[in-house]
């Protein structure tokens, strides 16, 4: 990920990399064994891009708000506070949608077999 993802979003992400990792095959190194869970497939595509837009959306409610302040012409302030909120709830969706794949995974952990 770049190093323009903000620092809750890399918290995230490091914590279900790790999650994963915890999940993967125990005689694998580590970075093998969260590439051997998580792969390349669709449902981490979708996870990579979902916080990609959150990160893109944050990064645009800030330029949004950088030019309000500096007085662009062409901002208004009502399109800086629309573009704040939409980042706002992408980030807290984010949130939520990691809180309920930890709690699935410690679930699934907790199943005796």
């Amino acid at each position: 990920m770049s190093t323009s993802v903000s620092p809750a979003l890399q918290a995230a992400l490091t914590q279900m990399r790790e999650l994963a990792a915890q999940a993967g095959p125990a005689d694998a190194p580590r970075g093998e064994r969260f590439n051997a869970t998580v792969g390349s497939g669709g449902f981490s595509d979708a996870l990579q891009s979902s916080l990609e837009r959150i990160n893109q959306l944050q990064q645009d409610s800030a330029a949004s708000a950088r030019a309000f302040q500096a007085g662009e012409p062409g901002v208004e302030l009502h399109d800086v506070m629309i573009t704040g909120q939409k980042a706002s709830i992408a980030f807290e969706m984010g949130v939520q949608m990691r809180n309920r794949l930890v709690n699935a995974y410690k679930d699934i952990m907790n199943m005796q077999v």
